[in-house]
């Protein structure tokens, strides 16, 4: 009805301009163009109009859906916070139990990252300082959880060990031949290097590795095994001695080789067992003290490679900079840690922004904390009026269960860096459908009409399953956050189905 009105009044316009033409010394212009200013208003205000019907149709059949997905008989006993908001109005077209706040996982990260970009700015970098102070050599770390990273450094190229050739170079650049201690500065943050949540039993996997104001390869090492005709060979990467292997493998012919690497009361012992047939690795396994790990592989660098070390490896909090001769600089941009804690998960980069926070939002710059970063975090919060019964922050990745977050939060700080200036930054470090990131973005909306349609961020922790970012369609793009707790195997694919819901409904309104 509303479309043939519309019609009708274009005919109206059209007709009344061809009037004026053929009549132009009869009329009056002035009654002519307000006659046709009137009809144009008209047809402006009916386009409105069915413009908000149409949306309106979409927004209760998107419910619909929604419901139907979060009804089914799979989900009834799964926790769902939902909130999905139009990016260009910033209304909210659909919410379920928006406003509960549930462990989020790593969408936890979606918070640190925005979060970082409040306080530390989209010009931040990291700055790994290395320099010479009385005959000693200096690293200052400043926190960088980048720092010799190899995805990152895959990314621009970098040739293996490129940190300790680029270090050894320096030095003989500055005719140094020796040097007496190797000191070590980590006081960019506090020395609390493991979070107090995170479960003891799996400190020795990579996703829960210590933080350090110096860190190095996501402070892991990567470790190998070979079975050569029953006898089990280890190695690992970094080659340094720093660790303690106890090889207790065994080798098989037949199965399925399973290896695990635990740790012992002796700092960086590992205890290597299980079964191994033919190949396993390489695999990820935390060292302790990360700091300590970076002094002592660049002191075996350095003495393979011509550069005497009379004294000893010295970790300080605090080193006076007055006659500090700086040789050499590693730097890396806050967009990377974006990209790697978004698109690819990694919580050791998130962890190490929350303390970064702490850190240059404290009057010397230094001693970063978890507790410090915590507050900041929720005073970023506050300061978009999300009420106080909607979060709970206690690290920065999500691993911690103490972690609480609603949709509507989620959502609303989506929003807001999507209509600030840092948007295009934030978009990138975002993972693809379809296309690249962790498994539950990258490997789902394959189809044609999704593929490439969804920016997001995933979550997954035992009993938690999450997904928030944006959908982009024709009609606009759409902001979403779905959150479950005592999620199973299925709640991953209704999440999913609620994502297409929106893009289906909303591209072609």
């Amino acid at each position: 009805m509303l479309f043939f009105e519309i019609m009708r009044h274009n005919m109206k316009i059209q007709k009344q301009n061809t009037l004026c033409v053929v009549r132009d010394e009869y009329c009056e212009k002035k009654e002519c163009v307000l006659r046709n200013t009137q009809y144009a208003i008209r047809f402006v205000v009916a386009l409105v109009l069915l413009s908000l019907l149409t949306a309106d149709i979409a927004q209760a059949s998107l419910a619909d859906k929604v419901n139907s997905i979060i009804g089914k008989s799979s989900q009834k006993s799964v926790d769902f916070s939902v909130s999905v908001i139009n990016a260009a109005t910033g209304r909210t077209v659909y919410e379920h139990n928006s406003h509960d706040a549930l462990i989020p996982a790593s969408n936890m990260k979606i918070i640190t990252t925005a979060a970082s970009l409040r306080y530390l700015g989209s010009d931040f970098e990291y700055k790994t300082k290395v320099g010479l102070l009385d005959g000693n050599l200096v690293i200052i770390g400043s926190g960088d959880p980048l720092f010799g990273d190899k995805v990152n450094d895959a990314k621009y190229s970098r040739e293996k060990d490129w940190i300790l050739k680029d270090i050894a170079k320096a030095l003989k650049d500055n005719k140094v031949s020796a040097i007496k201690d190797i000191i070590v500065d980590t006081g960019v943050f506090d020395n609390q290097l493991v979070h107090p949540s995170w479960p003891k039993e799996e400190l020795n996997r990579s996703y829960a590795c210590e933080v350090s104001g110096l860190n190095y390869s996501n402070n892991c090492i990567n470790m190998s095994l070979q079975n050569v005709n029953g006898q089990i060979n280890i190695s690992i990467e970094p080659q340094t001695s720093y660790v303690t292997l106890v090889n207790e493998v065994k080798a098989i012919t037949s199965g399925d080789s399973a290896v695990s690497a635990l740790r012992n009361p002796q700092p960086n012992k590992l205890t290597v067992k299980g079964t191994c047939r033919n190949k396993v690795g390489p695999f990820e396994v935390t060292i302790e003290r990360p700091a300590a790990f970076f002094g002592f592989v660049l002191a075996e660098y350095l003495s393979k490679n011509g550069i005497g070390i009379t004294g000893q490896l010295v970790e300080t909090e605090y080193i006076n900079t007055k006659d500090f001769k700086q040789i050499t600089e590693f730097v890396t941009p806050i967009s990377d840690c974006l990209s790697r804690c978004n698109k690819d998960s990694l919580n050791f980069a998130a962890e190490a922004l929350m303390k970064t926070i702490a850190a240059y939002n404290n009057s010397d710059g230094r001693n970063g904390s978890w507790t410090r970063g915590a507050e900041l975090i929720g005073d970023f919060i506050r300061e978009l009026n999300i009420d106080e019964n909607e979060f709970t922050i206690d690290d920065g990745c999500g691993l911690s269960r103490k972690d609480e977050l609603s949709a509507n939060l989620i959502a609303k700080v989506l929003l807001d860096i999507y209509k600030g200036s840092n948007w295009e930054l934030y978009r990138d470090s975002l993972a693809i459908g379809g296309v690249d990131g962790t498994g539950p973005v990258a490997d789902n909306f394959q189809e044609e009409k999704y593929k490439g349609s969804v920016l997001a961020k995933s979550g997954t922790i035992n009993g938690v399953k999450s997904l928030s970012g944006v959908c982009l369609t024709a009609s606009g793009d759409y902001i979403f956050s779905i959150i479950t707790n005592k999620a199973n195997w299925e709640s991953r694919e209704a999440i999913n189905d609620i994502v297409k819901a929106i893009i289906d409904e909303f591209q072609n309104i």
